[in-house]
């Protein structure tokens, strides 16, 4: 049977913090605040998988008030959704909205990344990024929001 999930994440800038997306170290600031090391992209397909499987979302496995999380590396909870979601993972297609940073020099390596990650061929992964030309508070440069739709086979029981 062929499920599909979505997962959409938002964080807001924390310039003090590394900016980490779809598991790559994208520069040394302009990070994004959270509990976790705030992997908007990650964070995403997280719930994407989740949403696949019927499995609830990424809050109910991983919340933030749980210290054992504070700085975890987003990739543990991909990890962990992909245990959950007892199907094959068929694609993934992400979305970056963003005004700030420029992310085309950075697509590729978050896509491998991804691959890499989730057990993937590249060509099952697609990332992009896109502005809200200056609208809103993405467009006014406060933060950043990732989308993410999967595509999965899920093994009938």
């Amino acid at each position: 049977m062929i499920r599909v999930g979505q997962g959409i994440d938002v964080h807001p800038f924390d310039d003090s913090r590394p900016l980490i997306l779809g598991g790559i170290r994208i520069s040394e600031t302009g990070g994004l605040a959270g509990h976790s090391d705030a992997d908007a992209v990650l964070h995403a397909i997280t719930d994407a998988l989740l949403g696949a499987a019927g499995k609830g979302d990424i809050g109910q496995y991983f919340p933030s008030e749980d210290e054992r999380w504070r700085g975890a590396d987003s990739r543990v909870f991909v990890r962990e959704a992909m245990r959950i979601l007892e199907g094959e993972l068929a694609n993934v297609d992400v979305t970056v909205i963003a005004q700030k940073p420029k992310l085309a020099p950075h697509r590729y390596a978050m896509r491998n990344a991804i691959a890499e990650l989730l057990g993937l061929p590249v060509d099952c992964v697609n990332v992009k990024a896109t502005t809200t030309d200056h609208l809103g508070f993405i467009g006014r440069a406060e933060g950043i929001c990732a989308m993410a739709i999967v595509a999965v086979d899920i093994r009938e029981t």
